[in-house]
Parts: structure tokens; C-alpha cells; sequence
């Protein structure tokens, strides 16, 4: 069998040879990009709606930060995996058949096509993932700072507890809100001094009509509990972070599946089309 070799034009030679038409299908790669950001949409909707994308605000109740970051990554990825191939395949389908085109050449401008397709769609919806992802880091450093607050709500009583008593006076200035800022100092610090200690000791004997023995172990046992607060406070707040910056890898890894997806769907969608 003879086969004949097609000359390769270089040069000037390409000048009328070289097709006016370009190859990119913009109309393909818009309708199909459209596709993605609406079908992640719906997906997001639909996922909020099973509070796959929320966690309970109670104390104790829901899932812990931990296991609604790996529900969030799973969902995450099977957001981008329907949606970038649903929106990859309308992308193939959608183009027009090239004719005097190599088969090679064509599969690369379908893969072409579907990545492009992706980006458009990730482009558009950037204004959504930036408010996800604002969401997220905020709702870790609200999460963070309820804790906190509540920390700061729980030395307040706290201080109450040191002067009650059945002998309570009530002659001068009341020394609640200085023992707080001791207490508060002393939480910042790590530890408060034995100075404080037996100046604290000192006041709630006084206020609360009681022994100073008892005094200083009602001071003990309330610096105890305030610490233990502060404590419960920042490791929520590094549990928030490390959710965070967790969820953050998983949309980086989803969006990659997504964008192999989509081009992988557009290309099968082109061969289809030309099959077609």
C-alpha cells in the first residue's frame, strides 16, 4: 500500500494555508462554564440544607470542627466532581466539528476546552469562594472569640464567688472589679504572683467575713478554674485554625479534581459530538 507524505509549509509558506477561524469555541466554553458555576450552586445549596456546611453553635451538640471539615472535604470534592463534568461534557458537545484537524489535535483543543471551561467557572464564582472561604475564618475566629467571651464572662462569676459569704460587709469601695483585673493579669501572664495571691486573700477574708486560711483556698480554687477556662478557650481557637487551614487544603484539592474532570468530560463529550 503507497502512501503519500503531506508536505509540512514553514515560514511565508503558511501565510495561505493558516485557517482564519480561531480554535478556541467560546461559545462552548461560556455555556459549559455557566454549567459548572450554576450545578456548584445548586450542590452548595443542597448542602447547606443537610448541614454539610454548618456546624451547631451549642456546646456539645452537632459534630466537633474535626469531623465537619472532613464532611465539608467530601462534599467539597463531590461538588466539583458532578459539576466539572457535567459542565466539561455540555463544553464538548457544544463546540463545533473541526474538519482537516489531526485526531491528536483534537482531543488536545477538547481538553483544552473543558480546562478552559473550568477556569472561566472558577473565575466567576471567586466571589463565592472568597466568601466561603470568609465564612470559614470567620466563623473559626467567632468560634473562637465566643469561647473567649465566655471565658471572660466565667471570671466575673468567678469573682462573686470570692466574696460570698453569710458575714458579707459592704463598707468601702467595692473590690470586684479590681480583683478581676488581677485575675485578668494574671491570665495573660500564665500565672499570678504570691503577692496577689495573699493581697486577694486578704480582700475576700475582709468582704466575706471568713478565716484567712479559707480565703486563700477559695483564691486558690477560683484562679484554678479561671486558668482551666482560658485553657478550654485557646484550644478551641487552635481547633478553629487547624479546621481552617484544613479546609482550605481541601478546596485547593477539590478545584484540582475539578479541573482534570472538566477536561477529561470535555474531551469525551467532543469525541461523542464528533461521533454524532
Amino acid at each position: 500500500m503507497q502512501t503519500t507524505a503531506i508536505p509540512i509549509s514553514r515560514g511565508s509558506d503558511l501565510l495561505g494555508t493558516e485557517s482564519k477561524v480561531s480554535a478556541v469555541s467560546w461559545g462552548a466554553i461560556l455555556g459549559g462554564a455557566f454549567v459548572i458555576a450554576a450545578v456548584t450552586i445548586l450542590l452548595l445549596a443542597l448542602g447547606s440544607g443537610l448541614s454539610l456546611s454548618s456546624v451547631s453553635p451549642w456546646p456539645g451538640s452537632g459534630v466537633s470542627a474535626t469531623t465537619f471539615t472532613v464532611i465539608s472535604a467530601i462534599w467539597l470534592i463531590i461538588v466539583q466532581w458532578v459539576s466539572a463534568a457535567l459542565g466539561g461534557y455540555v463544553t464538548g458537545r457544544l463546540r463545533t466539528q473541526w474538519t482537516g484537524v489531526h485526531s491528536n489535535e483534537v482531543y488536545f483543543r477538547d481538553t483544552a476546552h473543558g480546562l478552559l471551561a473550568w477556569a472561566v467557572a472558577a473565575v466567576v464564582g471567586a466571589g463565592l469562594l472568597a466568601s466561603a472561604a470568609s465564612m470559614a475564618i470567620g466563623g473559626g475566629a467567632r468560634m473562637a472569640a465566643g469561647v473567649a467571651g465566655t471565658a471572660g464572662n466565667v471570671s466575673g462569676y468567678y469573682v462573686d464567688q470570692l466574696f460570698r459569704g453569710g458575714h458579707e460587709t459592704t463598707d468601702g469601695q467595692d473590690p470586684r472589679p479590681e480583683v478581676a483585673r488581677i485575675l485578668a493579669m494574671g491570665v495573660q501572664n500564665g500565672s499570678i504572683s504570691d503577692d496577689d495571691k495573699t493581697y486577694l486573700s486578704q480582700l475576700v477574708a475582709d468582704r466575706a467575713g471568713i478565716a484567712q486560711d479559707e480565703a486563700r483556698k477559695r483564691v486558690d480554687g477560683v484562679i484554678g478554674q479561671v486558668q482551666a477556662a482560658e485553657e478550654k478557650a485557646k484550644a478551641a481557637a487552635d481547633q478553629a485554625r487547624k479546621a481552617t487551614a484544613s479546609l482550605s487544603f481541601y478546596t485547593f484539592f477539590s478545584m484540582l479534581i475539578g479541573a482534570f474532570i472538566a477536561s477529561a468530560a470535555a474531551a469525551l463529550g467532543g469525541r461523542s459530538r464528533d461521533d454524532v
